[in-house]
């Protein structure tokens, strides 16, 4: 009787492992119902053990990967919304610099030049000739990079670009000579009025 009761036991979990494994939200037709029927008589007991373990660790496996599904579903969702912070950021900070590229461009001329007044404080220029029957004064007003003075002698000294970095004017010079102006050098100011350039290297090399 015992042994009756257990294998009617082994062949109803058996019948209920398989249909949920195997036939889920489907119907057996009749055919396979007996076809299933031979393959659980022909299973021996060491089998239907086999079988509901593998059935258990199956399980329990799946249950892992679900697991791990949410925990990689719920840090996608964390990173695609600080992706979607970083780009709303980055769209601010783009909106802030378009703002000030506007006003700088909106700002008057003469505010813009206002800390380019070489008159004061020290200037470097590149004189490139000295004359004494060209008088090239009229163009001075028309371009602030070129100009010149008249020397004690009647000398007409010419004079282009002005700097307030030694090392940009030394290479404008570099450059002019390289196009075939021989005679550039260069020459110091100091608030407006010329000095020798050994008065004002100190302070700024």
């Amino acid at each position: 009787m015992k042994k009756f009761l257990f294998t009617s036991c082994l062949i109803f979990c058996f019948v209920s492992l398989a249909s949920e494994a195997l036939f889920a939200q489907k119907t057996l037709s009749r055919n396979e119902k007996k076809e299933w029927k031979k393959k659980k008589n022909a299973m021996s007991l060491e089998q239907f053990k086999q079988f509901s373990e593998d059935h258990a660790a199956m399980k329990s496996k799946m249950s892992g990967l679900s697991g791990k599904i949410e925990s990689l579903e719920d840090r996608l969702q964390n990173k695609t919304k600080e992706a979607n912070q970083k780009e709303e950021k980055v769209r601010e900070l783009t909106q802030e610099l378009n703002a000030l590229r506007q006003e700088k461009k909106a700002e008057p001329a003469a505010a813009a030049k206002s800390s380019d007044d070489y008159s004061k404080g020290v200037a470097f220029k590149v004189q490139i000739g000295a004359f004494r029957n060209k008088d090239l004064s009229k163009y001075f007003d028309n371009n602030e990079n070129f100009g010149g003075e008249i020397s004690e002698d009647g000398t007409q000294r010419i004079t282009l670009g002005v700097f307030r970095d030694y090392w940009n004017a030394d290479t404008f010079k570099k450059y002019l000579r390289e196009m075939g102006v021989k005679d550039a050098w260069i020459v110091a100011y100091k608030n407006g009025k010329r000095v020798p350039i050994k008065a004002v290297l100190e302070g700024v090399m």
